[in-house]
């Protein structure tokens, strides 16, 4: 179960809306620096699981960075203007702002401008700078417990908030719970809660969860993979400030010329950057727990062909539409008493195509995406 379903503290920052908005930029600044481990009194894995699920959280300021390095194949060339590549690795950064439950703002830096999300009240307002185009939506009567509807994108988490309340949503038996080596992060001393997976067909060696000593706010989250001692994965604070911030932050001042889009609000479905098999009747579970994997189809298409004519459009900015036979001529072909396809293969996940057209994708072994094909 999930520690922190009960909290609203940033689970508003929907990662997948954070994925879309960084796609092409974010500026390289290198990995979080390491800083000395401070001298915390002991606490159990139970007290810090504790502890998350009680802090309370007026207010909060700060810059996150969030970094990948996911040792994906190299798609230069295959992918329009290599908006993938640019998605799933290397460094973006954020400004986030918190000040209760209906007011809440991130602004994602990118090299050619700003994006910001706006929460104030009733009003949700998105805005790019590089288009200086924004969207405007009323939410209802229980937007209490509204958040962003996810963009169709990959589901980065954008805050070590976010992130650690999905890897919470994994403790069950198959999860080893333990207590890591304190740290100082942003300034504050912190403890390390360590979650690892007992399944060995898992991609996933460790998740790191750095805990504000006194906040009890996640101020860290690393993935680490198998075989690998630096994260794959890892979203931190830089700088961080846990006083209520000005009223004015949550205000929305569209500039000179830009277009307003008034959009109806939708209720979203599902949980922020977790895919649930019921969400989509042509999506379905193989497994449980860290080795789960999910397989859908490739639009009715043949895994060699090119995708159906009618295509959704791609994002703004994003360029033409992708070419998914050239994209999976160049992945490598697989083949055993489960058919036949193209395989891609990661640090932290891998995911097969096979020639019938299914798509089978998880945080395991290729050996485990090839039982689920069998079955």
């Amino acid at each position: 179960m999930s520690v922190l379903r009960s909290r609203p503290v940033l689970r508003w920052l929907v990662p997948a809306t954070a994925a879309v908005a960084v796609i092409g930029g974010g500026a390289a600044i290198g990995t979080f620096a390491a800083e000395a481990e401070p001298s915390l009194p002991p606490r159990t894995a139970a007290q810090l699981l504790v502890d998350l699920q009680t802090s309370r959280l007026e207010g909060l300021s700060g810059t996150v960075v969030q970094r990948a390095d996911l040792g994906l194949p190299s798609l230069v060339g295959l992918v329009p203007g290599n908006e993938l590549t640019t998605l799933l690795t290397g460094t973006h950064t954020l400004r986030v702002w918190y000040s209760g439950p209906d007011k809440q703002r991130v602004a994602l830096m990118d090299t050619l401008g700003e994006q910001d999300i706006i929460r104030n009240g009733q009003d949700l307002w998105t805005w790019q700078s590089r288009s200086n185009t924004a969207t405007h939506r009323t939410l209802g009567g229980d937007a209490g417990a509204w958040k962003p509807a996810p963009e169709p994108a990959a589901s980065l988490p954008a805050t070590p908030q976010q992130a650690a309340d999905l890897a919470l949503n994994a403790i069950d038996p198959s999860t080893e719970v333990s207590v890591g080596r304190s740290a100082t992060v942003a300034g504050q001393d912190a403890y390390e809660l360590v979650l690892q997976p007992r399944d060995q067909a898992s991609l996933v060696h460790q998740l790191r969860i750095a805990i504000d000593a006194k906040q009890h706010v996640p101020l860290r989250f690393e993935v680490l993979a198998k075989g690998s001692d630096r994260p794959a994965f890892e979203v931190a604070f830089t700088q961080v400030d846990y006083r209520r911030p000005d009223a004015d932050q949550f205000r929305f001042n569209p500039p000179p010329g830009v277009t307003v889009d008034e959009e109806k609000a939708e209720r979203p479905t599902g949980k922020p950057g977790h895919v649930e098999p019921a969400d989509d009747p042509q999506v379905r579970a193989f497994g449980d727990g860290w080795t789960t994997v999910l397989v859908g189809r490739l639009d009715g298409a043949d895994a060699n062909r090119k995708p159906a004519p009618k295509q959704p459009a791609a994002p703004a900015g994003t360029g033409p539409d992708l070419d998914m036979s050239k994209l999976l001529g160049g992945l490598p072909a697989v083949s055993g008493d489960w058919g036949s396809g193209r395989l891609l293969t990661s640090k932290l996940f891998s995911v097969l195509l096979t020639d019938d057209g299914r798509v089978l994708a998880g945080a395991v072994t290729p050996e485990r995406l090839y039982e689920a094909a069998r079955g």
